[in-house]
């Protein structure tokens, strides 16, 4: 087996306006899936909300920076399938670039990179990239696709092994 590059911590901190899949109560039970390659992590449901507040810590091993971070977002349903409620996508060569960088001499708090959003992406605003306490960590907010409205709130830390 591959040796990893490194660890991807994902702190999954919540959903902002996401969509209402149970009409009888407005609501929906959401939880985000992520995946890379084989792995597959998920938050637990949040009942009848669109504005979860999970503040979960998933782990990814990273072996090849190259390939995108899938999310999605479902609404738990007990007797039918779970309904989709969008999904995104997020690149971390951005945060592996600044992993280059001689960060030894980096006083904490210092913002090493911005990401912007664009059609190659799926950020609803500005992204940056600070090293924050002997850590490289990224703060994002993503557009969730394939729906009608809503946001995930992530955060990213790089963890070497």
């Amino acid at each position: 087996m591959e040796r990893p590059l490194g660890l991807l911590r994902i702190t999954v901190l919540r959903g902002i306006n996401l969509a209402i899949r149970d009409g009888l109560t407005r609501s929906s039970d959401p939880y985000v899936v992520i995946k890379l390659g084989k792995q597959k992590l998920r938050t637990k449901a949040m009942e009848k909300t669109l504005n979860p507040i999970w503040n979960e810590e998933l782990t990814l091993s990273i072996n090849d920076p190259r390939f995108p971070i899938k999310l999605e977002v479902y609404d738990h349903d007990v007797f039918s399938k779970d309904d989709k409620m969008g999904d995104a996508e997020f690149d971390i060569r951005m945060l592996l670039e600044a992993l280059r960088m001689p960060l030894e001499s980096i006083p904490t708090g210092t913002m090493l990179i911005k990401v912007k959003p664009d059609k190659e992406n799926c950020l609803a605003e500005e992204s940056s990239i600070v090293w924050e306490n002997g850590q490289l960590i990224q703060h994002l907010f993503l557009r969730l696709r394939n729906a009608e409205c809503g946001e995930i709130e992530l955060q990213l830390k790089w963890i070497n092994l």
